[in-house]
């Protein structure tokens, strides 16, 4: 039997809260005590994802225990369609209902814009991250090819 996202409790002390770019550098520590890749000099950059929690379709938010970052999930949207991105746990966390209670966080954010249809993009490889959105209610389509059309490697 999977679990549901109901079925977990998050653990005492947790706080789901929008992300502040003050953070930054912690923000950068989290993801990479949690194997996230990211790209620091690209779409990552300080000054990117200033300019992108300033929009109105965003929802940038952290988990936070004891004054810590323990967890992050970022979210936007199209007008159509939203989008999460950007879910990292710290290994210590994991499995306990943070990842779930982030993902709900920025789910009823975006469904509170008018968007119904919310998706995610996760690597192959990320087999965790799959059975992850799968036992939160995702279908897996297999037969949808995701191609980008980038400026330079770094973005």
């Amino acid at each position: 039997m999977t679990r549901t996202r109901r079925d977990l409790e998050s653990p005492a002390g947790l706080v789901i809260r929008e992300f502040r770019i003050e953070e930054y550098e912690q923000l950068l520590e989290l993801w990479c005590n949690a194997g996230l890749p990211f790209k620091p000099k690209g779409r990552d950059a300080k000054q990117s994802i200033a300019r992108e929690i300033e929009q109105p379709n965003a929802v940038f938010l952290v988990a936070e225990m004891d004054g810590c970052l323990v967890g992050s999930a970022f979210g936007t949207h199209d007008g159509r369609k939203g989008w999460i991105n950007r879910v990292a746990v710290l290994p210590r966390c994991r499995r306990q209902g943070v990842a779930t209670a982030l993902v709900e966080g920025v789910e009823t954010r975006i469904r509170a814009m008018g968007i119904g249809i919310i998706a995610c993009l996760v690597e192959e490889w990320n087999s965790s991250s799959l059975q992850f959105f799968e036992e939160n209610g995702y279908t897996l389509h297999k037969d949808i090819f995701y191609l980008t059309k980038r400026e330079d490697d770094h973005i």
